[in-house]
């Protein structure tokens, strides 16, 4: 049991009608959730508005309704608190439910369009060898410690982060390391959260069926430097031209990373192949077991939060020669045949080129490179084109097909990423919208040492189609026909 005023504790009021002594239960923005004797936020959201289910949760038990406009009639024995953006005093609220348990740990946030999910997981692998416990919020998955949790979201809701943070502090976990997303920053699900330091990773074409421009897209992952405290960092990658921008108003050290420009932390490339990367990190020869100029990016970011947070430089490079790749990034196997399968999460027209680039780099040019790659359903379409055009250019053969159609026809998905091939690569390419069946024939026609790329869904293991998830696993499944098909 909570006092109302005490979760309300530094959240913006614009009016409140009723007692805020009195003790509630639980806070959710879900009206489906809500029992007796709780809070329930009343969120605008993209699909629909919290404040229709104000009735519906009151008759369900709760106790007090946070909303940003109140009620025409008030319920007798109900709280009404007015804010002006619900979003954020539901960060607020959350934090003080929970005991603001960011406070009691070094919570470290990387966001940028790619690479999130690496930094933090390698991060987590690097301060976990070192012996510390730590925590992990990330697409992949959950960490408090050893014990793992699935996740749905890039950055989870206010009330999710709070309450694994709020198990990190009773687990002990001394660091933890958190993907934070535009949606997220956007929607003030990481504010009230103390961060000790922030990274950048890049910024390049995603997520504008949410946002409204790519300025504002840059400008959302700016605010969250913007809101860091003095006593953090800011990290930001000088290479990439809105890198210089996210420092601009923060308020926390300024520190840069680059493979191309001066800065705090800088890396060569000696060795680039499939084993792994051989790289110069500020005068420190390193191996790692991670491949392309892109991990060499995140190696970096990797190494120089490690020494920000405090490790020593040669117990960082030990321990990141010993990292591990993160599951559906990069993550290839060589079958008894001679086939490189690789499976990447690469779903914007940016990562596409990275991991391809990476490939063509490392590769011979005298085997064929075979991609398998798709655009999700119900987001940006702008993109779609440019993946196929990428696609096209830098591979040998391509077959588009279905990635998380959601709620759209697969076939027109394609044919919008069709529309991107130049005639010159009209040859190269083949369209079968299902994907099992795209895999499978990536398969049949790969000899021995060509290279199979199964681009954008990566550690997922579900296809999402008409709202309902199915199984699908893009590693399983092409191990499985290389192995049927003995190659």
């Amino acid at each position: 049991m909570t006092i109302l005023k005490d979760i309300l504790y530094k959240v913006p009021l614009e009016a409140v009608i009723g007692d805020t002594n009195t003790t509630v239960n639980a806070i959710h923005f879900d009206s489906r959730k809500v029992d007796s004797n709780d809070v329930f936020v009343a969120i605008k959201g993209t699909k629909s508005n919290g404040h229709d289910f104000i009735e519906p949760s009151i008759k369900k038990g709760a106790s007090v309704i946070v909303c940003e406009e109140l009620p025409k009639e008030h319920e007798n024995g109900i709280t009404y608190v007015q804010v002006q953006d619900s979003h954020k005093a539901l960060a607020i609220m959350a934090a003080n439910f929970y005991g603001n348990p960011s406070e009691n740990l070094r919570l470290v946030g990387v966001t940028g369009t790619n690479g999130k999910t690496t930094i933090a997981s390698l991060l987590y692998q690097l301060f976990t060898k070192a012996g510390f416990k730590v925590g992990l919020l990330s697409t992949v998955e959950i960490k408090v410690g050893e014990e793992s949790f699935k996740t749905l979201h890039t950055t989870p809701d206010s009330l999710i982060i709070n309450s694994y943070l709020k198990k990190m502090n009773e687990a002990g976990v001394e660091y933890c390391f958190m993907e934070v997303s535009s949606h997220g920053i956007a929607q003030h699900r990481t504010t009230a959260l103390n961060f000790a330091g922030g990274i950048f990773t890049n910024l390049s074409h995603e997520h504008l069926d949410y946002h409204s421009s790519f300025a504002e897209y840059r400008d959302v992952k700016k605010r969250f430097f913007d809101e860091l405290s003095p006593s953090a960092f800011a990290l930001t990658n000088i290479d990439d031209k809105n890198g210089p921008v996210m420092l601009q108003n923060t308020k926390a050290k300024k520190v840069t990373y680059a493979l191309k420009s001066y800065a705090d932390y800088s890396a060569k490339i000696l060795e680039n192949e499939f084993s792994g990367l051989l790289l110069k990190i500020n005068g420190q020869d390193v191996w790692t077991k991670l491949i392309g100029t892109f991990n060499a990016y995140n190696v970096l970011a990797i190494y120089a939060a490690a020494e920000l947070l405090g490790l020593k430089t040669l117990e960082s490079l030990k321990y990141i020669s010993e990292l591990q790749a993160v599951s559906g990034r990069f993550q290839y196997f060589i079958s008894e045949g001679k086939v490189t399968a690789i499976v990447d999460y690469a779903h914007t027209p940016d990562a596409l080129q990275n991991v391809l680039e990476t490939i063509n780099t490392i590769r011979t040019k005298n085997e064929e490179l075979i991609t398998v790659v798709g655009c999700g359903g119900d987001r940006d379409k702008t993109k779609r084109p440019k993946m196929g055009y990428i696609a096209s250019a830098l591979s040998t053969k391509v077959i588009f097909t279905s990635d998380n159609p959601r709620t759209e026809d697969p076939d027109k998905i394609v044919e919008e990423v069709e529309a991107g091939v130049e005639p010159q690569n009209f040859k190269k390419i083949m369209s079968i919208t299902n994907r099992k069946q795209a895999i499978k024939t990536a398969c049949q026609i790969a000899g021995k040492n060509d290279i199979i790329l199964i681009a954008g869904k990566g550690h997922e293991t579900y296809q999402e189609i008409n709202g309902e998830r199915f199984d699908f696993d893009d590693l399983k499944i092409v191990t499985e026909f290389l192995k049927e098909l003995k190659k």
